[in-house]
């Protein structure tokens, strides 16, 4: 991509540049804010660093490459984390000033920013760039410190301290000093007083004089003065003012590049500073534009539109789909429209809005539609809409219209308040994935972490990586550790559930490797974290694997982690009952206590917390079911009957039975359920239609045997058509998976 530089002179914007070299894009513009006063050295802003401001200016020689300018007329105005467009903020001078470099040059795709762990300015410069259609690169992000302060001094970067702010830290002694020369003593002032080393919690500023892009000249700083801001004994804070500098010409003379496109515009500005003018006037009128909705759909659309819903907790799940819609069906927008606008109007009957929302899940009837998929969700779920942050998504093919349904079939999880923590990450680094648009990495509600669904992409280039599936798994699991790092856990100690899409492109060879490399994986991030954490007090999580059409990008495996995130180290504590048979259970039909149910369950309780459960149905256990409750041996022979309605209405009520059970016997009610979904692969002989009102038969027979239970107006499951599920990646042949999540509201 052409990419336009945020450069404030410091060494990290510098080295954000080179990392987008590295990564294959083109620098094609430099862009600078800047206070409106030349003699101000240091601004009241939480935004910019602008110490030394007077010298960026020769940055544009220094490269070869144009340097657009702004004065900063803003103030800090809208102080809150996440950034909405507020006239008179300081933002909306970035706004400015880019929008103008966009409009010079239209080519530029994306904005590089120096970004290490600032989520005030990656959120501020992710905005702007959203409502310019420009992709934010911040290739710094969440890095170690030491290691890149090391990476930035061994590939050239020659800066020097122009602000000092920290304890050890004197102007005196150590302004204008290189920062190669005090490497040393960062790392000592941070093993004494916990600093950053790069100078991220504003210990110091520095400033570029000399770097690999730098292909014309460098900058030799000829005079200075030290400017004392505070004399505080304990860490006095200091500014460094430039009085006189030169240019000293480098042997060979370039630009650090010019694609075909820009080439016009560069030549004729190479090394020229273009300032920005405007009164702010553009910033609060270019703001993104509503997109149009599409025409209301036909009549007979909306009447096949299917409804499934949790009882209302403080947290609980809307489902929505389309019955028996693919001869009227014209395609995945007018389906997907329909589904949309159907939850929202549930949203709007109980209260809340998008908001609200905390997880979707996506499935579409054909992944090579995932772009229309994506346009047309945007016209509903939007950052406007999402004040607390935007929802985490997985997006998932699934044979559908096999099976009758329409083009697209979508599962919400709601809450009923706004206390959740969402993580949107919308840069490209090095860090995880970006999730770029209105839907984020993970969100964080009630102890439990939500996230997105994970690919094997390489963060920086987010290409998938080379190698196969275990090349692919063992990426998507190292992008969610990175994820759960930011909520202080790990995926090998905190998940509760690990749900693995894979691809019917996996060859059944290989479908072996897939458990081999998960267990490979945890097992040393267990043993990575086993002096952070007691191990004991682990969780056991439960492993799902789900086997689907296709995956975006194409994509062998996609892992979807749920974890659970304490508050305090005593909710850890793990229910350890894990035997059945001791438990009776008369009231619920006619079925008896066998050890060999102890065998279709896989389950995950966090006492008092939470509980998750896994029912694996397979033909085998099927004839079991309807041998037991017929009281008549049926052979492997008979296998082929047990997909007729009878047997599967037997095998329904079976379900139902030993899930009550499992949560009744660890002290939750169904009053509790989050979600309960259900998997029929699509060779059952069965229809959806009467799969699902077997399965709603069976809970009116639980609630008439059971008085605390009560039927809501809509079904509190839904059912979810696959190639195969299972609890095992070798064998995805169950002919029913129930996946259900209680917690405690």
């Amino acid at each position: 991509m052409k990419v336009v530089a945020l450069v404030s002179g410091g060494k990290d914007s510098c080295y954000a540049m080179m990392k987008c070299i590295q990564y294959g894009h083109e620098i094609v513009a430099l862009a600078n804010l800047m206070p409106a006063d030349d003699s101000v050295d240091e601004l009241d802003s939480y935004m910019y660093q602008t110490v030394g401001h007077q010298i960026i200016v020769s940055y544009a020689e220094c490269m070869g490459l144009p340097l657009f300018r702004r004065r900063i007329q803003g103030s800090t105005r809208h102080q809150k984390l996440s950034y909405r467009m507020t006239p008179g903020d300081e933002v909306e001078d970035m706004f400015i000033l880019l929008n103008e470099v966009k409009r010079l040059i239209p080519s530029v795709a994306a904005v590089s920013s120096g970004a290490i762990a600032s989520d005030y300015q990656r959120l501020r410069v992710e905005s702007v760039c959203s409502r310019l259609g420009l992709v934010s690169l911040a290739y710094l992000w969440k890095q170690d410190q030491s290691l890149l302060l090391q990476e930035m001094i061994t590939n050239g970067i020659l800066a020097i301290t122009v602000k000092v702010a920290a304890m050890g830290l004197v102007p005196s002694k150590h302004l204008g000093k290189e920062i190669a020369s005090l490497q040393s003593y960062l790392h000592k002032l941070k093993e004494l007083y916990g600093i950053n080393v790069c100078g991220e919690g504003g210990e110091y500023e520095t400033l570029t004089l000399d770097c690999p892009l730098f292909v014309n000249a460098r900058i030799l700083l000829d005079e200075f003065q030290i400017i004392l801001h505070s004399s505080d004994s304990i860490a006095p804070v200091g500014v460094l003012h430039p009085l006189a500098f030169h240019l000293e010409r480098k042997r060979t003379s370039c630009s650090v590049g010019l694609g075909d496109e820009t080439q016009e515009f560069c030549l004729e500005n190479m090394g020229s500073v273009i300032e920005v003018q405007g009164d702010g006037s553009l910033a609060c009128g270019a703001t993104s534009q509503s997109i149009t909705e599409v025409s209301d759909l036909v009549e007979a659309v909306e009447n096949k539109l299917h409804i499934s819903k949790t009882q209302k907790g403080d947290t609980f799940s809307i489902c929505c789909w389309l019955q028996d819609s693919c001869k009227s069906s014209s395609g995945l927008q007018e389906d997907m429209t329909a589904v949309l606008r159907k939850i929202e109007a549930q949203l709007l009957g109980c209260g809340f809005g998008w908001e609200n929302v905390l997880y979707i899940h996506l499935y579409i009837a054909d992944m090579k539609e995932f772009a229309t998929a994506n346009e047309t969700y945007v016209k509903f779920i939007t950052q406007e809409k999402c004040r607390f942050g935007v929802p985490s998504r997985s997006t998932i093919e699934l044979p559908l219209l096999q099976v009758g349904l329409g083009n697209a079939y979508m599962e919400v999880l709601v809450a009923n308040d706004h206390t959740k923590r969402v993580l949107h990450v919308q840069s490209i680094s090095s860090w995880a994935p970006s999730c770029i648009g209105p839907y984020s990495q993970a969100t964080l509600h009630k102890n439990i972490l939500h996230m997105a669904g994970q690919l094997g992409l390489d963060p920086p280039t987010m290409l998938l990586c080379e190698g196969g599936i275990t090349a692919e798994l063992g990426k998507a699991l190292e992008n969610s550790e990175a994820v759960a790092g930011c909520f202080n856990c790990s995926i090998s100690t905190s998940t509760i559930v690990f749900v693995i899409y894979c691809s019917i492109s996996i060859p059944s060879s290989e479908r072996l490797q897939i458990q081999d490399k998960l267990d490979a994986y945890l097992e040393q991030m267990k043993l990575f974290h086993s002096d952070k954490s007691n191990l004991s007090e682990a969780l056991e999580p439960v492993f799902f694997y789900v086997l689907v059409p296709d995956l975006p990008k194409r994509a062998l495996a996609e892992i979807k982690p749920i974890l659970f995130v304490p508050e305090d180290i005593e909710e850890t504590d793990q229910d350890i009952h894990d035997n059945l048979s001791s438990i009776s259970n008369p009231r619920c039909w006619d079925f008896q206590q066998a050890n060999w149910h102890d065998t279709c369950i896989r389950k995950c309780i966090v006492r008092g917390k939470l509980c998750a459960v896994f029912l694996s149905i397979t033909s085998d256990f099927a004839i079991k079911i309807c041998s037991d409750s017929s009281g008549s041996e049926q052979s492997r022979g008979d296998h082929e009957k047990l997909v007729t309605e009878g047997q599967m209405g037997k095998v329904s009520r079976f379900c139902i039975y030993l899930l009550d059970k499992v949560i009744m016997e660890n002290g939750f009610s169904w009053d509790e359920t989050l979600y309960l979904r259900l998997y029929y692969p699509t060779t059952l002989r069965v229809p959806q239609k009467t799969l699902s009102l077997m399965f709603a038969n069976a809970f009116s027979e639980l609630a008439a045997m059971n008085q605390t239970y009560k039927i809501g107006h809509e079904p509190i499951f839904n059912l979810i058509p696959v190639l195969g599920a299972g609890t095992s990646a070798s064998s995805m042949d169950d002919i029913i998976t129930c996946e259900l999540l209680v917690r405690k509201f």
